[in-house]
């Protein structure tokens, strides 16, 4: 009898879930040496001037650091979530590669929180699972949830591993799908977002 492929069977239990692909973005990570490199068409969708919200990956989470590198190549002004507590909406400083950075809650390595803040055009969000309809499954704060309703016009740019690809991500009524994904084999998106 063949053994059905991990993540062959949708798991409608999020904190299963997410243990589950947190398990697999770990053993991944621990196990590749493989980088998020900054695709075509995500360097083509960015423009001088733009503010880009990237963020400092924890633990296995993917490295978003070549996509902001490329953001500051194309004249984009960068900036980092700033979180204060779990209910506490996430606020996006200012933030150049390479400032200082100061610890945050949940190991989180943050702005100074004197930095200004800014509204972002691009937001360059981590995440624990995606499905090809580009639903996203986060830590289960709803701080980034939050902030997509807040910047209802930002491009919404989940990044990942391959491996956290789930066939179904089941989503609530105030999950807010992604425009695009990045992993280390490229982008998902849907070009008219």
């Amino acid at each position: 009898m063949a053994v059905p492929p991990p993540h062959s069977r949708m798991i409608l239990d999020k904190p299963a879930l997410r243990a589950k692909l947190r398990a697999d973005r770990d053993q991944f990570a621990a196990e590749s040496t493989t980088a998020i490199l900054a695709p075509e068409a995500f360097v083509e969708r960015i423009r001088e001037g733009m503010t880009v919200a990237t963020y400092c990956a924890v633990g296995s989470e993917a490295d978003p650091t070549q996509l902001a590198a490329a953001a500051a190549a194309a004249g984009c002004r960068l900036a980092l979530p700033f979180v204060v507590d779990r209910s506490a909406p996430i606020r996006f400083l200012a933030w150049q590669l390479g400032e200082p950075l100061v610890a945050g809650p949940f190991n989180l390595r943050q702005p100074d929180p004197a930095s200004p803040e800014v509204a972002p055009d691009v937001i360059l969000t981590p995440l624990v699972g995606f499905d090809r309809r580009l639903n996203r499954l986060g830590q289960g704060a709803g701080h980034y949830d939050r902030a997509f309703a807040r910047y209802e016009a930002a491009w919404r740019v989940g990044v990942a591993w391959s491996v956290q690809e789930v066939p179904a991500i089941p989503a609530d009524i105030w999950d807010v799908p992604l425009h695009a994904i990045i992993t280390e084999e490229g982008m998902l998106w849907h070009a008219e977002k």
